[in-house]
This record gives C-alpha cells, sequence and structure tokens, in this order.
C-alpha cells in the first residue's frame, strides 16, 4: 500500500541555544522515485552538544555522585570553585577531578570509621566471651591467692610476734625438783632472761642444767608470752657404794648422788669388781631399777663377780641367785610369788635364774 506523501515527515529539532546550525542533505528514502523533490523526506539536522555544554554536564554528574555519596540526597550540594587556568578561563575538568578526589577521601575516612568500630565490637565481644568461659577457672584461682595470701600473712605475722619483745623470756618454772634447788635452777637462766622464747636453743638449755648431776632426764615448754617451764626427772638411788671417801648413793649409772655416813634403809649396800665402770655394776643397777619399790627395800647387798652373776643377799638372811639382767620384770614377778609361797625365813635360796624353772631350797 502506498503511504500518503508527507507521512514520515519527521518534525524539525530546535537546535539549543548557542549551537551552531548545521545543515546536510537529507538521506535517499527507500522506494522514492528519482528525481521528484515532491518525494523526499525534509528533515532537521540533530544539534550536537559543544564542549562547553559537555563539561558542565560531566560537571554536574560529579557533584550530583559526591553528593550521593557524602549524605544521600537530602545532603547539599557542594559547591566549587573553577581552578583558573593559564589564560584566565576556568578549567571544568579540573574542578570535576578535585571534586570526585575530595569525595573519595570523605568515603575512605567513612568507611575506616566504620571498620574501626566493627574492631572495637568485636574486641569487645571477644573479652566478654573469654570472661565467660574462664569466669570458673579465674573463681577458682582468685580463692587459692586469697587462702595463700592469708596463710602467708598468718605465718609472717606469727613470726614477727615470736620474735618481737612481746615473747622475751621473763620467768622460769621449775617443777620436779626435790634434793636440787629450785632457785639454783632459775639463776641458772639469768643470762638469758630477754631473750624471745623462739631464740632459747636447747643446747643453751642443756648447757645451763649441766651444772647439776642429780638431772638425770629434763624436758621443756615455752608458755607464751614469756615463761619457760623446766620439768625435772631427778637421779633416783638404786644402792651404796663403800667408796674412798666413805660411803655414797648412787644411781643406776653410777652417778653418785649423795654423800652418807651410814647406810640407809631400802639402799642395798653394792659389791662388785672393777668398780662403776664394770660391766657387772652396770648388770646390778639394771636388775637394782628394775624392782619392784617393796623388794628393793627388803635388800641388804647385791653382789656380782661378772655381769651374769647377780645375787642377792635379803634382809632376812636369805639369798636369791638372779643371773644376768635379762627377764629381769619376768624373774621379779616370780620372786614375788616364791616368797609369798615359801616365806624367806623358812627357805635359805630362791633361785630365778630360769624364771620359767625357778627352785626353792
Amino acid at each position: 500500500m502506498k503511504r500518503p506523501q508527507g507521512f514520515d515527515r519527521a518534525r524539525p529539532a530546535r537546535p539549543p541555544a548557542g549551537a551552531a546550525s548545521t545543515t546536510s542533505a537529507p538521506p535517499r528514502r527507500q522506494g522514492a522515485r528519482r528525481g521528484s523533490d515532491s518525494d523526499r523526506d525534509v528533515t532537521e539536522p540533530i544539534a550536537l552538544p559543544t564542549t562547553a555544554t559537555a563539561d558542565r554536564s560531566t560537571t554536574r554528574r560529579s557533584a550530583t555522585g559526591t553528593r550521593d555519596r557524602d549524605g544521600g540526597a537530602g545532603a547539599s550540594t557542594p559547591t566549587t570553585r573553577d581552578a583558573p587556568s593559564g589564560d584566565g578561563a576556568s578549567d571544568p575538568r579540573g574542578t570535576a577531578t578535585v571534586t570526585e578526589a575530595e569525595g573519595s577521601t570523605a568515603s575512605d575516612r567513612a568507611t575506616r570509621r566504620r571498620q574501626g568500630a566493627a574492631e572495637r565490637a568485636r574486641r569487645r565481644y571477644e573479652r566478654r566471651e573469654v570472661r565467660r568461659f574462664t569466669k570458673r577457672s579465674r573463681l577458682r584461682r582468685a580463692t587459692w591467692i586469697a587462702v595463700l595470701a592469708s596463710v602467708v600473712g598468718l605465718a609472717v605475722a606469727a613470726v614477727a610476734v615470736a620474735y618481737s619483745p612481746l615473747m622475751a623470756l621473763r620467768e622460769v618454772r621449775v617443777e620436779g625438783a626435790s634434793r636440787i634447788a629450785a632457785a639454783d635452777v632459775r639463776a641458772a637462766f639469768d643470762d638469758r632472761m630477754g631473750t624471745p622464747l623462739p631464740l632459747i636453743a636447747p643446747d643453751e638449755v642443756q648447757e645451763a642444767l649441766s651444772a647439776f648431776p642429780l638431772i638425770e632426764t629434763y624436758s621443756i615448754e615455752t608458755v607464751p608470752p614469756g615463761t619457760l617451764v623446766v620439768r625435772l626427772v631427778e637421779r633416783t638411788p638404786v644402792g651404796v657404794l663403800d667408796a674412798s671417801g666413805g660411803l655414797v648413793s648412787v644411781d643406776a649409772a653410777g652417778v653418785v648422788v649423795d654423800r652418807l655416813d651410814e647406810r640407809p634403809d631400802g639402799l642395798p649396800l653394792i659389791e662388785v669388781e672393777g668398780g662403776i665402770d664394770a660391766p657387772a655394776f652396770r648388770a646390778v643397777g639394771r636388775v637394782l631399777r628394775s624392782l619392784p619399790q617393796e623388794l628393793r627395800q627388803g635388800i641388804a647387798s647385791v653382789a656380782a663377780a661378772s655381769a651374769d652373776d647377780v645375787r642377792f643377799e635379803l634382809e632376812t638372811g636369805a639369798s636369791v641367785v638372779w643371773g644376768n639382767a635379762d627377764e629381769s620384770s619376768l624373774k621379779a614377778a616370780v620372786l614375788q610369788d616364791l616368797m609369798a609361797a615359801a616365806p624367806p625365813d623358812v627357805v635359805d635360796r630362791y633361785d630365778v635364774s630360769a624364771p620359767l624353772n625357778p627352785v626353792t631350797e
């Protein structure tokens, strides 16, 4: 179908202000007859933007992009001045570059701020999680530290008080002294008065008490804040020796307890060969020490030629064959049973050297 003539004719476009008008020949329409001017399409030329117009559009787009990146649509459009060129004219391309650089710098700062805030939040969260998962161990560690600190504090306080003048020696109390004067024992510690009790060494106590030979054993006790208790066990005489200087009472170790004018009742006369340093005397001392008090008081004399030949002479005149010092407690019990069954006044000799087979004559 043949279109009406002039149907495809385009409306002429109005060129923008200041644009140069250029006229070009309209293109030939296909299907039109050659040589006919009335069949040709008449078109207006399209106006191309000039350089100044393109630069202004680029600047406007750059400013709009910067505004969108910095604050969105509600932010104000930054105003920039054109940097002067060498000939006094403005350079739109330089202005666009500066604006883009400023927008990029502001965007980088905002990104760094957001990254820093996120990093700080992450660290805070990690610290909270670590504290939550280590709460029990931290509590246990704090408890142990508190206990150890308390123990150390108490120990330091105790040491400080013990070695302070509060614990200085001010009184010496003597217990168990009968033959020894208690005042003499107290006087032996006069040079140690004022010394803290923990600083009084056992060697110092032994040195102070070594001047009293009648002390067999002793023990000490400190009673805060400043009292020293000395408990004595005096030597007990078990017999009498006829020494060159006269009669002396001795204990089981041969230590002279007292000098006598005559033999007292209850202490037998000891007759041994070799003196107090001989094995026979040590055997006699062990035997007499193991005897009950009532049995020892009935002995008139004790003789021993050796450590295995200990003999008694009773006050009634009967003799006792004891033997060595072994099983003295059993021999003493057997002897008491024999004396109960056969009194000493009707018996001449008791032989308990073999306690399981005693003999009475």
